[in-house]
């Protein structure tokens, strides 16, 4: 009984999947096949579609950059040094940022981390203009790229930080205490038995933390108001928009083929997360053959 609910259960998962993909495809085809005037925009759906993938891919990105240091960090800190009163309560802060609201997150990026962030923006255009990540002009709101990126990677640090603690407290006994034994220091024996041990874990936990950033709506709509441009420039007020924020903003005041056109550009973010998580199963995957080998 147990093996059929089981087995039932996982169809059950697919199906949904499948018909979340039927949906999207079903409805967001018009806009495909539209004439490029029809579309929003004017010029196709690919023109439409492709600045929002640019920001949403970087939005992501910037936030799993640099999330995932600092959810290692804490994840090793808790399971490895911290004594056990500590890494108990710091465990649980960390399972209770996650359980945040996303629209929190989003007023707190807006009315802290954003203006918070204008005079390190000023200086990094100043001084560091030559890279076209700090090009600049400044935002004198702070309502950049930058920001959410930041508000995205705190949003997903308790996610990767949970997901390599466990990990990294699954590793065995045995192999750290014969590092010890040989002479290793405590971050010796981290980084030859942990580290190794747990980096299947790290890096699904990474993805998982990489699909919320790359799904995020309303944290990201609170703080961005982009133009639906491509642009690498991180402190300026002209942004990119993500896919998400997108569709929250424009569907309440669309119709017509601009709604197929939003649902599109939701199946083109549904592709992507989904290539994503099947990318990061083959590497687990493999990494899991290969030290079954060794």
């Amino acid at each position: 009984m147990f093996a059929g609910f089981a087995t039932g259960a996982g169809i059950l998962i697919l199906l949904m999947l499948a018909g979340v993909a039927a949906f999207l495809l079903a409805e967001g085809f018009p806009a495909i096949v539209a004439p490029a005037e029809d579309v929003p925009g004017g010029q196709g759906f690919v023109a439409f579609a492709w600045p929002l993938l640019f920001g949403t891919l970087l939005a992501a990105t910037i936030a799993l950059v640099v999330a995932t240091p600092f959810a290692v960090g804490v994840a090793l800190f808790i399971s490895h040094f911290a004594p056990r009163r500590l890494a108990s309560g710091l465990g649980y802060l960390m399972d209770l940022l996650a359980a945040i609201p996303s629209l929190v997150y989003g007023l707190w990026g807006v009315t802290v981390l954003a203006p918070a962030t204008v005079p390190s923006a000023r200086w990094l255009a100043d001084n560091l203009g030559f890279i076209p990540l700090f090009a600049g002009p400044a935002s004198t709101t702070g309502r950049t790229m930058l920001v959410a990126g930041l508000v995205l990677a705190v949003m997903i640090l308790p996610i990767i930080s949970a997901v390599s603690r466990e990990v990294f407290l699954q590793t065995p006994r045995l192999h750290e205490e014969a590092a010890l034994a040989l002479g290793a220091t405590r971050w010796e024996m981290i980084r030859m038995a942990v580290l190794p041990f747990g980096r299947s874990g790290i890096i699904s936990g990474a993805m998982l933390g990489l699909g919320r950033a790359l799904g995020e709506t309303i944290a990201v709509a609170l703080i961005l108001s982009g133009l639906g441009i491509i642009t690498f420039n991180l402190i300026s007020g002209q942004n990119s928009l993500t896919i998400a924020a997108n569709i929250a903003l424009d569907f309440p005041e669309s119709s017509g083929l601009a709604i197929n056109a939003l649902i599109a550009s939701g199946l083109v973010l549904f592709l992507v997360t989904f290539l994503v998580n099947a990318f990061a199963r083959y590497i687990i995957n493999r990494r899991s053959e290969f030290s079954g080998a060794n």
